[in-house]
């Protein structure tokens, strides 16, 4: 998704950047390990299938996804938000300008990404079933060192909170990008929302099962599916940025900000 192309989210806990070209040999490095390949149901490619599928996460209008970095200094950004009116630039609205290395590769926590797809509505019993837009949502904290330390939970805060505030854009790419099938139907609509987010997590993985639930995502069956997985869901008109803003000051993530991601492809 274009989306986000110029867009990073700086929090106190974890700091969110654009799936880049330059962070691909990093994350290729992740994904050969049959760990993180059982967990995130994905076959290992080679360097060049990872670049190609790179771009695709990037220009695909079903896809939005973002690296998760260890967060920026808080001394610094409260040191560039001092001395904004001091530059002869124009800084973003919260002062903070990122630098190369707050994505460099020792940085690199993981990825959280949504996929877009259109699902009939079945509940409509009386007239012909509408699509809805789904948002499945994967999270990955890819070493066991970063694990179990709250990145995973703040990252997917911070994402939830970036999706609902631009929820329209999101949609909207979505459904201008599909071109025919349900897309079709959804072209010429305004009120472009989320049915619902969901997320599949395998049965035997409690960590990622616990988190989602305590974030008000529930259960679809009480059985996993054939493949081992359950699925989650939480339905969109229950979910608000005053919902997620609480839970964000529960869990101690602080300082929300988006922040203008300056580095080219």
């Amino acid at each position: 998704m274009r989306l986000n192309a110029k867009t990073a989210i700086s929090t106190s806990k974890v700091l969110l950047v654009p799936y880049s070209s330059w962070h691909v040999p990093r994350y290729h490095e992740w994904m050969k390990d049959e760990e993180i390949q059982a967990a995130t149901a994905s076959e290992p490619l080679t360097l060049e299938e990872e670049y190609a599928m790179q771009r695709s996460w990037r220009q695909d209008a079903d896809k939005l996804t973002f690296i998760i970095c260890l967060p920026v200094p808080r001394a610094r950004s409260e040191h560039q938000s001092q001395h904004q009116t001091e530059s002869q630039e124009q800084l973003p609205e919260s002062g903070l300008r990122l630098q190369d290395g707050d994505d460099a590769p020792g940085q690199m926590l993981g990825d959280i990404n949504l996929f877009l797809r259109a699902e009939d509505d079945d509940e409509d019993e009386d007239g012909p079933s509408c699509p809805q837009i789904i948002g499945e949502i994967e999270l990955m904290i890819a070493e066991k060192a970063n694990q179990r330390k709250g990145y995973g939970r703040a990252a997917l805060l911070a994402f939830l909170r970036y999706v609902l505030e631009h929820e329209e854009d999101i949609v909207g790419e979505f459904v201008q990008g599909t071109g025919a099938g349900a897309g079709a139907t959804l072209q010429g609509r305004t009120d472009w929302r989320f049915g619902a987010l969901s997320v599949k997590i395998g049965k035997d993985n409690g960590r990622s099962l616990a988190l989602f639930e305590s974030v008000g995502f529930c259960k679809v069956s009480e059985e996993p599916s054939y493949f081992g997985e359950f699925e989650l869901r939480r339905v969109r008109s229950e979910l608000s940025l005053e919902s997620v803003d609480e839970v964000m000051a529960s869990a101690g993530v602080e300082g929300y900000t988006e922040v203008l991601y300056e580095r080219t492809e």
